[in-house]
């Protein structure tokens, strides 16, 4: 069932559309090297066919898989050949990102020269896979999971052609049954007509003569939803990055369904914990210190529970945290203090602040000076403990650090007045 014309092609509208750059490009035979990237099943290697069978060019393929340097070498040598008589040679390397840099470092003058144009088929983000050279001689598009009202038009087409497709088996399927194998195939087209032919060809024939494909068949012709997820790529750091920001954001239902995505798909439970606890002080911090507990806790109570229990631990860190009061106080003063050792002048400790514990320490001056906070009241005195009273930490008025924020200003207000009053007495 794969489309052999543009006009058969399904999807893709934002780079297919009538009037679209690539539609142009491809119609007037005029595309220059491409990378194709996006989730199996979303039509690459199909568009790539399809632009074959659309322009004049010879056309080529090799797999990042099974091809090695040799295959591209001849490949090359090809083209050249037909260069010479004026015809330009269309490579088409599906799973590139499988080309190591030797690999890729031999396209890349044929690129360059114009003697190759390249369709490269990727199910990785390119500009982490392959070599930015590469990169920079290619066009880049991504192509976006189907949706599920386009799998269902694949279904139908599938059904009704006789020639390619299942039109004369007399299949019926229900409308629920079709609608089942659309959203389970997770905008993958290969697998929604994979499933779609394993029920068509175990389904025993009705009375009537024909094959009836109900919700149930459908159901058992996909047994398990793989969600597409690499564990090193793009899903492993997109669903973290949704994960963390849906936190960020106080989105408890967001944070909970990023979280069953990874686990379902069999992400390492300690990278989860590891973020939830960096979380806990870069978006939470002060503002509730109890999410820094919380997340160290069921970091040390997965490593002892195990899975799937522990899925209640991660859900039950994963929702305080998302609910609990904001401030990313503590990471502004971190990055504050950091830039000013790395681009301002360093400061010298004060002698009143410097250890007085050992011989000779009082000839140097150290530590003379130096008032100890508990014997005051409320355990504080008006004292400078950096040069020049530099200020690195602004609490917020969110959650508890209203509170912090409250005790801060009286001291830092008693410390002003400490100031003026010794400028006053000097």
């Amino acid at each position: 069932m794969r489309p052999r014309t543009l006009d058969e092609y399904c999807g893709q509208e934002h780079l297919l559309a009538q009037g679209k750059l690539l539609r142009r490009a491809i119609e007037a035979d005029r595309i220059s090297s491409l990378i194709l990237f996006g989730p199996p099943g979303t039509g690459k290697t199909t568009l790539a066919q399809v632009i074959a069978g659309a322009t004049a060019s010879p056309f080529e393929r090799l797999s990042g898989v099974e091809s090695n340097v040799a295959d591209i070498r001849r490949v090359i040598a090809r083209a050249a050949s037909r260069r010479n008589s004026g015809g330009r040679t269309i490579l088409f390397v599906d799973e590139i990102h499988r080309f190591n840099k030797a690999q890729q470092d031999v396209l890349l003058p044929e690129v360059e020269n114009g003697r190759i144009r390249l369709i490269g088929a990727t199910t990785q983000n390119p500009f982490f896979s392959i070599n930015s050279a590469l990169i920079s001689r290619s066009q880049v598009f991504e192509l976006l999971p189907h949706s599920e009202s386009e799998l269902l038009v694949l279904i139908e087409r599938a059904l009704s052609d006789v020639e390619r497709g299942l039109g004369g088996m007399n299949i019926h399927i229900s409308p629920d049954a079709a609608a089942f194998l659309a959203k389970l195939s997770d905008g993958d087209a290969r697998k929604c007509l994979n499933a779609l032919e394993i029920a068509a060809l175990t389904c025993p024939p009705a009375k009537d003569g024909g094959i009836h494909i109900d919700l149930a068949n459908a159901q058992e012709s996909i047994q398990k939803k793989a969600v597409v997820y690499d564990g090193t790529g793009d899903a492993h750091y997109d669903t973290i990055s949704a994960f963390i920001k849906s936190i960020r954001g106080s989105d408890p239902d967001a944070a909970i369904y990023w979280l069953a995505k990874m686990l379902h798909a069999g992400e390492e439970i300690r990278f989860i914990t590891r973020r939830l606890i960096i979380c806990a002080s870069e978006d939470i911090g002060l503002a509730d210190s109890n999410a820094l507990l919380v997340a160290q806790a069921a970091a040390q109570a997965v490593e002892f529970i195990g899975l799937p229990e522990a899925n209640l631990l991660l859900a039950h860190a994963t929702l305080y945290l998302a609910t609990a009061p904001k401030s990313n106080s503590a990471t502004v003063a971190i990055g504050k203090a950091s830039e000013e050792v790395r681009e301002g002048r360093t400061l010298a400790v004060p002698e009143h602040l410097r250890d007085g514990h050992y011989a000779g320490s009082e000839r140097l001056g150290h530590g003379k000076g130096y008032l100890y906070s508990h014997d005051f009241e409320g355990s504080y005195v008006p004292q400078a403990y950096l040069p020049e009273g530099r200020r690195f930490y602004t609490p917020t008025e969110n959650g508890l650090e209203k509170r912090i924020k409250e005790r801060l200003d009286h001291w830092r207000t008693l410390f002003e007045l400490e100031k003026k009053e010794d400028a006053r007495k000097s």
